[in-house]
């Protein structure tokens, strides 16, 4: 029986991971409502036209073939896959024409890494930063580690415990470039259809400050009113989760699953030109800078008539980014790739910043990461919940967590979880 005048689940968030435990649940014949706090979907991956009128993916963007779910779902929805162009030479910043290119990355020391056992005695207590340190590499490979890891997990890795960066890295298992593909459309775009196929069931602007446990299920607070259901599946980031107010308190050790994680920084930026002037020097517009850990470039450019650059900032530089003024960061960044890409660099048609640092509702950057060196077992006491209310987030995915790949998986998985809980046979 349903609670009274409600549901049967309440999901909260319109993520990837909210929209595919959704139709999942959905599929199994359950009666069930999406709470979005944004006035739209799509959590992690968003879009917006710049200033030349054109749709643009200013958060979640990428996929590769390795990544079969959200290949198989942009595939059935008819999108367009567009090749990340990649012919040319990488540029680096200082050059170091003494450096093997797989070095520019620190691959060399990120192999090492994976092949470490996250719960081997040598490495507990140990940050990825203490463990880069005793590495052998010249310092210029082990700074071209950094700004890989710092690029790619968004926090200092002084901040990180070594044991769940090789755990959650090894689940990272993609032989094709994770920038192998965009949508002509927008990821964004792949998140508003699936939303689309939930009909009037996503409620958007609702964000949900509390969850109360009831004698018959759950009871959810929005601005709009109260929602209840039999179950509510928590479809966001974990330290987003954290800060909603359960009552009561979820149990102990929970609670301090959820409170193990923090959010990274992370700032996108995407810069049209007239021409891709870079092509005609036989570059590929990818730039990596030494000593800047986490900042990195490459060509985003959809056809030949409309030459994208996009620009990610990560870590501790995004912090510092964070704090500076719209036209101050873009005078930084332009200096930056006229350093690298020469004066034409500066010839802009139009330059997007998205700043994803202390995001209201996702934390601020593409995963969020566990900082508690003690905290070994968050992940499993998360996805376990309190029933009847549970959780799910691409941080939780057994493979590609931190992307969308990971939030479908997630998703799914939970979704199993409700639909067993509920007696319902799962959907074919």
């Amino acid at each position: 029986m349903k609670a009274d005048g409600g549901v049967d689940v309440a999901v909260v968030g319109a993520g990837f991971a909210g929209l595919a435990a959704a139709h999942e649940l959905v599929a199994a014949g359950l009666d069930i409502v999406v709470l979005e706090a944004r006035d739209r979907a799509g959590g992690r991956v968003e879009s917006q036209a710049n200033a030349l009128g054109e749709r643009i993916d200013t958060g979640g963007q990428y996929l590769c073939d390795d990544m079969v779910e959200v290949t198989a779902l942009a595939r059935r929805f008819g999108k367009d896959f567009r090749e990340t162009p990649t012919a040319g030479e990488l540029v680096v910043v200082p050059p170091d024409p003494d450096t093997d290119p797989n070095d520019l990355f620190g691959m060399p020391i990120r192999r090492r890494m994976k092949a470490l056992d996250p719960a081997h005695p040598a490495i507990a207590g140990l940050t990825v930063a203490d463990w880069l340190s005793r590495q052998p590499e010249p310092e210029a490979v082990r700074t071209a580690f950094r700004s890989s890891m710092e690029g790619l997990w968004c926090l200092p890795i002084e901040e990180v415990p070594l044991w769940y960066l090789v755990s959650n890295d090894r689940r990272i298992d993609n032989r094709q470039w994770e920038l192998q593909h965009f949508l002509g459309e927008t990821l964004h775009s792949l998140a508003e259809d699936v939303a689309a196929g939930l009909g009037g069931r996503v409620r958007l602007s609702a964000p949900v400050s509390r969850i109360g446990r009831s004698a018959d299920g759950v009871v959810l607070s929005t601005p709009a009113g109260d929602v209840r259901a039999r179950e509510v599946l928590v479809a966001l980031p974990p330290a987003t989760a954290a800060r909603i107010a359960f009552e009561p308190a979820l149990p102990p050790r929970l609670a301090a699953a959820l409170g193990a994680w923090r959010s990274g920084a992370v700032i996108k930026i995407l810069i049209r030109y007239a021409t891709p002037f870079w092509r005609g020097r036989g570059l590929s517009g990818m730039v990596t800078w030494r000593g800047m850990p986490g900042l990195y470039a490459c060509d985003a450019s959809p056809d030949a008539a409309h030459p994208t650059l996009v620009v990610f900032s990560g870590g501790a530089l995004a912090r510092v980014w964070h704090a500076f003024p719209p036209d101050d960061l873009r005078s930084i960044v332009t200096a930056h790739l006229v350093e690298a890409l020469g004066d034409e660099a500066a010839d802009q048609l139009d330059f997007v910043c998205r700043d994803w640092t202390g995001d209201a509702w996702s934390g601020g950057a593409y995963s969020d990461l566990i900082v508690d060196m003690a905290a070994v077992d968050a992940e499993d006491v998360i996805r376990a919940g309190a029933p009847p209310i549970r959780f799910a987030a691409s941080e939780l995915s057994p493979s590609y967590p931190g992307y969308v790949e990971g939030a479908l998986i997630a998703g799914r998985m939970a979704a199993g979880r409700v639909i067993e809980a509920l007696g319902r046979p799962p959907p074919a």
